[in-house]
């Protein structure tokens, strides 16, 4: 069996002089001893699978409250297809595909039960202690602080380059606040993309299955016409012509803006991995309407505030009742009452939730 540094010398071969080599170069924050058979990135993105914050994300909302279907998305199936899209994005692209993945599985960790719905009620909640919450930031919170396998490091000592790509991860649906001067890596960017791909087809799939729309609605916008295909489940159909779109703009804008060299990537903010102003528009259109015909629909609004009052009930009760295990987190991690109660409410499943807000008595 070859040494870890000759594969590792193997794999850089088939990667793009602008991709991140496969040992890395930003390091890890605290040092470790090199693993003996995986690479730097294998190794994280082992480690973000195997924490309970990763196993939590499968009693998480996507967008319809479990219990409804068995074949709805949640948290967890999401994540394995953004994973999935991540890795062929950067296998085309001859990107890192394990930093691609690893990015993708830890993405949104930091997601509160009820999905966006949570995430609002979280934030509603912390701006009244002059706070504020944002997934993608509880995402980096819990890799760099919360989540632990080691007695050695606070955290799950993820490379830099993956704390940068979660640092900026950010899609139509996500605003997290920029605090950084690193610029994305190519495999961040394509991370981004590929969340918002994997979004927008199983969204249309889940839709269509619960009824909120028709084919021949959807047969009205721009997009949808481009990319159906009789016979070919829609959401299929629409990740192919997103990709396929993402893989010739991209390698249109490599070479217009002579992006050589990793250092070149670092040093562009002009973001390279990207669609084209036609499929960007035509996107912009069916979000418009999922927008007016799934995520404010009156089946899933109803959920949402159910949602949102279990949250914001739950915070204040554990705030003004803080359980021994909230007093611990609080000292453990050296934060105030209000960010520990943030983060143990925000590391709830739904039904968690939903059965401890019963429990105290909260829902009416």
């Amino acid at each position: 069996m070859k040494n870890l540094e000759e594969r590792m010398a193997k794999k850089n071969e088939l990667l793009e002089s602008y991709a991140v080599p496969h040992e890395g170069t930003l390091g890890r924050v605290y040092e470790e001893d090199p693993d003996e058979t995986r690479t730097p990135f294998r190794q994280d993105a082992n480690r973000v699978q195997y924490s309970d914050e990763y196993l939590r994300l499968k009693g998480k909302t996507q967008v319809f409250v479990g219990g409804r279907s068995d074949h709805y998305r949640t948290r967890l199936t999401h994540t394995g297809e953004v994973a999935s899209v991540s890795r062929n994005i950067a296998a085309t692209l001859g990107l890192n595909e394990d930093l691609a993945e690893c990015i993708a599985l830890a993405h949104d960790l930091g997601h509160p039960p009820f999905g966006h719905s949570g995430e609002e009620a979280l934030n509603d909640w912390m701006k009244t202690h002059s706070l504020s919450f944002e997934h993608n930031q509880q995402s980096l919170r819990i890799v760099e602080f919360l989540s632990s396998q080691s007695p050695l490091f606070k955290g799950l000592n993820l490379n830099r380059e993956v704390l940068h790509g979660l640092m900026k991860h950010r899609t139509p649906h996500d605003h997290p606040e920029d605090t950084t001067l690193e610029l994305p890596s190519m495999e961040a960017l394509a991370v981004n993309l590929a969340d918002e791909i994997a979004y927008t087809s199983h969204d249309i799939d889940d839709g269509l299955r619960e009824g909120l729309f028709t084919i021949s609605q959807l047969m009205d916008i721009p997009l949808i016409q481009k990319c159906h295909t009789p016979g070919k489940k829609l959401g299929s159909s629409i990740t192919n012509t997103l990709v396929m779109d993402l893989y010739a703009e991209t390698e249109n804008q490599i070479g217009k803006q002579n992006i050589v060299t990793l250092d070149d990537v670092y040093a562009n903010s002009d973001q390279p991995v990207r669609f084209s102003p036609d499929i960007k528009e035509k996107l912009g259109v069916l979000r418009s309407f999922l927008y007016k015909n799934m995520y404010f629909h009156p089946s899933v609004v109803e959920q949402v505030e159910a949602g949102k009052t279990t949250v914001l009930k739950l915070c204040e009760y554990l705030k003004n009742n803080p359980s021994q295990e909230i007093l611990k987190l609080q000292k453990e991690s050296d934060c105030t009452l209000v960010e520990a109660v943030k983060d143990y409410v925000s590391g709830m499943t739904d039904h968690y939730a939903t059965e401890m807000a019963e429990r105290l008595g909260l829902l009416s």
